[in-house]
């Protein structure tokens, strides 16, 4: 066979040629598509009622593609605001259909489908946004984290207050040794309760009786996902239920990733060595009215061991004695106590230490904003402030800890409260019953 003689140009041509037949997009076969930092991203918003629409309101600078909510009159503002995006009311069907369509998607759905919808999610490649505290059980946490990490894609959790210049604040003042070694930190809220007259939702209740007719523009089946079967009613939709065991993680977990991230980034926490819990009557249904968890960390570094404790209900630490008479303690809100001072939320106490001691110097770079971060780490920049694997994850496994210890079974069948914590093994190493709430049994046809 006679030998032909090829130029370079004629070869790197004919590869052109080959590559432009067999060279297929990722976002084409469904996989995460690499989008510039000048090109928006085509998001879809699972849960768009409520605070869905302002989560979707905080990334409307990108593209919003797709809608997805089972409950089509709560989402109905939603639609009109996006009246261009395609709806669904399952995200499985809607993730097998748009896949090649979406780069990212945003959760804002009941805590307990939190886990199932971004778990979807991040194993098909997409970007991950889900509102606090990013999942229903400890378990789904420790799962969602490690898929995060392992697909390499860019989340954030829905904790807005972990870019505010307070919580920079919080955190230079005690690295700069203003409060000298901290030992407590005290954190509150007055949730469920709005006033003394008045709840954003009941807990301490039991079960309703009636079974009235599901409203045509709800499909109830999708609402339940992975939690128990059980009849419709309105106490628990739209809003509702966050006060109970089954769909909701209580005043904790509505407010917990908001008021003790800044604890946990200032003094550096990772695993707690314990957690114990005391509350109002419990029941298998809804949450206690009140409660109070203490969480034991151990020393990490040059920082001595520390007790944080968490308040609900209308419970609340002492007031500080360092307060000045006319200021407000305030209903909710986070107390650093150190050897040399104590600091109320980013002010230290009293007001005439904060104006001796001075702002300390700035040590953290200044967020562009909680949802910016995101959508800047989703086309490629650095990794959003409450990203699942770095923070998120691990935050959200401890504070939903002190609601396995406020379990009613805990208090029905256990004298001792006390439940000592392995991180590493993820388990109750004193009381073996507790771990069976770390997790749960999802509903047929549900997985993570």
């Amino acid at each position: 066979m006679e030998k032909k003689q090829i130029s370079r140009r004629g070869f790197m041509g004919a590869a052109a040629a080959v590559a432009a037949f067999t060279v297929v997009p990722r976002h084409v076969l469904g996989g995460p598509r690499r989008v510039p930092p000048s090109e928006k991203l085509n998001i879809a918003g699972i849960g768009v009622g409520g605070r869905g629409g302002s989560v979707l309101q905080g990334v409307q600078s990108q593209n919003i593609v797709v809608l997805c909510d089972v409950d089509w009159r709560n989402a109905a503002g939603a639609f009109r605001r996006y009246p261009n995006a395609k709806k669904y009311r399952d995200f499985r069907r809607m993730l097998d259909k748009e896949a090649k369509n979406i780069d990212a998607v945003t959760v804002a759905t009941p805590d307990h489908i939190h886990a199932v919808a971004s778990m979807a999610a991040i194993k098909r490649g997409k970007h991950v946004y889900c509102e606090k505290p990013l999942t229903h059980s400890v378990y789904e946490a420790r799962m969602m984290a490690q898929a995060a990490r392992e697909h390499k894609v860019a989340t954030q959790m829905g904790n807005q207050g972990q870019a505010s210049e307070e919580t920079r604040l919080m955190c230079e003042y005690v690295w700069d040794g203003a409060l000298g070694p901290v030992r407590e930190v005290h954190v509150w809220t007055d949730r469920p309760l709005r006033g003394l007259h008045d709840v954003y939702w009941p807990q301490g209740v039991d079960r309703p009786k009636e079974t009235p007719p599901v409203p045509e523009t709800l499909d109830w089946d999708l609402w339940l996902g992975p939690a128990p079967e059980r009849p419709y009613h309105p106490c628990y939709v739209p809003f509702n239920w966050r006060g109970w065991w089954d769909f909701g993680t209580g005043a904790l977990g509505d407010i917990g990733c908001h008021s003790i991230d800044p604890a946990f980034r200032a003094l550096k926490l990772g695993h707690p060595t314990s957690v114990e819990a005391a509350c109002t009557l419990v029941n298998k249904e809804t949450y206690p009215v009140a409660s109070t968890v203490h969480y034991q960390f151990p020393a990490r570094g040059d920082m001595p061991p520390v007790k944080l404790t968490w308040y609900d209900g209308g419970l609340r630490p002492p007031r500080p004695d360092e307060m000045d008479d006319d200021e407000r303690f305030g209903t909710g809100g986070i107390l650093f106590v150190g050897d040399k001072g104590k600091m109320l939320g980013h002010r230290l106490i009293p007001e005439s230490r904060g104006r001796e001691y001075r702002k300390p110097p700035q040590m953290i770079p200044r967020s562009p904003g909680h949802f910016v971060e995101w959508i800047e780490a989703c086309k490629g920049g650095k990794p959003a402030g409450s990203d699942f694997a770095r923070h998120a994850g691990l935050l959200a496994q401890v504070v939903l800890l002190g609601n396995v210890a406020l379990r009613p079974e805990m208090k029905e069948k256990l004298t001792r409260t006390k439940l000592l914590w392995d991180g590493e093994k993820m388990e109750f190493t004193n009381v073996p019953e507790a771990n069976q709430f770390l997790r749960r049994e999802y509903r047929e046809g549900w997985t993570l």
